[in-house]
């Protein structure tokens, strides 16, 4: 395309966009106390490290902290279509301290409070390990957990979605938009179905039969020529801060790997939350050559981490802008993501939320776009050694958690091994060649 070939084809292009939230994790205990061992539940008995009214480093979300981000997000006036949340909305607590009806208020209360800065804004939420009690232990068949959230998700969700929902946590909707000139699908997994510590799912081949349907979900949106997005709580692949380690059952990683360089035509975009980090990922095909597939983890709004952890994240929310095309071809274009933060310590100093846009993933990397081969690009400065843009990367994992805190050795393997390497055969190659280079 030369001339105004080119100039027609951007004049067809759309905007999408939307928000993409994880990883709430409201404590309702938190409250500031003289006794900082009893500030809130989330810390386990640990002293709470500078509380302050938008929370603590070792504490799960305030209310407070969570009413501000969506009032942040609100203000911000985005004429977005919709908004993926990715699941985790009870705290980090002991198994004793929670209960289902516990679980199942804590969902109900954030559902109600997205629904009422956002009243007719189209939701797609997936669940997280954390939605169900006791935590991790989501089961195959329809529960009292599965019920319930289905019933505050049925004003967002259609009855085909709910229905499955009710079976199995998980569900496809097409998305009903006047700005896409096609279709675009939501396949929300519930992967906390293969997540390791799940000892439900042990020994399953097809937990709730999900792979089989997501198969089945995506050769029919193969052969109508719809895109997908995948969204999920659990990333797939390896997790960029532990040696060798799958946030999913290997088993279970090896078969979604499988089934998404399959299908890596339909799907446009995968979005995923958990680790409360921020980081990409780029799904290769099985040789290593072509990138097929830009995937994203989203940091959390909690910024809670463990007494023995050195690092932790500031609150993150994340906007993202897509673009489509009405020409006679289905292509759908990921543009670009703004990752908006709230400096935790300072907001608690000023005693007020001021959040703040942390970089603009095409400018901080210097990319045209964030499709497969833009990611892959990245991956590939990311690896040099004395990589600054590495060091932003690291930066921006932690969501300017700590400017000090480097990066390097087997921590920078690790993360430049999960960016690029999904599957056990090339990730291990990897980290056995980065150990041979140091």
């Amino acid at each position: 395309w030369r001339g105004c070939g080119w100039f027609s084809f951007f004049a067809n292009m759309q905007k999408i966009e939307f928000w993409h939230i994880s990883d709430l994790h409201l404590d309702p205990t938190y409250h500031i106390n003289p006794d900082r061992t009893k500030v809130c539940s989330s810390s386990k008995g640990v002293n709470a490290s500078d509380p302050g009214p938008f929370g603590d480093f070792l504490c799960d979300s305030p209310y407070q902290l969570i009413l501000s981000a969506f009032a942040f997000m609100k203000d911000s006036e985005q004429q977005v279509s919709f908004m993926i949340w990715t699941g985790d909305s009870p705290p980090h607590v002991p198994v004793r301290e929670l209960s289902t009806k516990l679980v199942i208020d804590i969902i109900g209360n954030m559902s109600s409070t997205i629904r009422h800065f956002f009243p007719d804004l189209q939701v797609f939420p997936a669940l997280g390990n954390h939605d169900y009690w006791p935590q991790d232990q989501l089961p195959v068949t329809t529960s009292e957990v599965y019920n319930a959230v289905a019933d505050f998700w049925k004003p967002w969700l259609t009855d085909d979605a709910i229905s499955t929902f009710r079976k199995g946590g998980f569900y496809t909707q097409l998305l009903q938009s006047n700005v896409s000139s096609w279709p675009l699908r939501i396949i929300s997994l519930n992967t906390n179905l293969y997540y390791s510590p799940n000892s439900v799912t042990v020994n399953i081949s097809d937990p709730a039969n999900q792979l089989a349907w997501l198969e089945g979900v995506l050769e029919t949106s193969s052969q109508k020529k719809e895109k997908v997005y995948v969204i999920g709580h659990v990333p797939v692949g390896y997790l960029p801060y532990a040696k060798n380690i799958t946030a999913l059952r290997e088993y279970y990683n090896e078969r979604l790997v499988k089934i998404f360089r399959k299908y890596s035509h339909v799907i446009a975009g995968q979005f995923f939350g958990h680790t409360h980090r921020d980081s990409i990922m780029v799904l290769l095909d099985e040789k290593g050559n072509d990138a097929l597939n830009s995937l994203f983890v989203a940091p959390a709004v909690t910024p809670v981490k463990n007494v023995w952890q050195t690092e932790s994240n500031n609150p993150g929310v994340r906007f993202r802008r897509e673009s489509n095309t009405a020409l006679p071809f289905s292509f759908l274009f990921l543009q670009d993501l703004w990752q908006f933060y709230l400096d935790l310590r300072d907001a608690n100093k000023k005693n007020e939320s001021n959040w703040k846009l942390e970089y603009i993933l095409t400018k901080a990397y210097g990319v045209e776009d964030l499709q497969p081969g833009s990611l892959y690009e990245i991956a590939k400065q990311l690896s040099l050694p004395h990589s600054r843009l590495f060091e932003q990367y690291y930066s921006n994992f932690i969501v300017s958690y700590d400017k000090t805190i480097v990066c390097e050795g087997g921590c920078k393997a690790c993360q430049i091994c999960a960016i690029q390497y999904l599957d056990y055969s090339s990730y291990t190659a990897c980290i056995s060649r980065e150990a041979a280079w140091r």
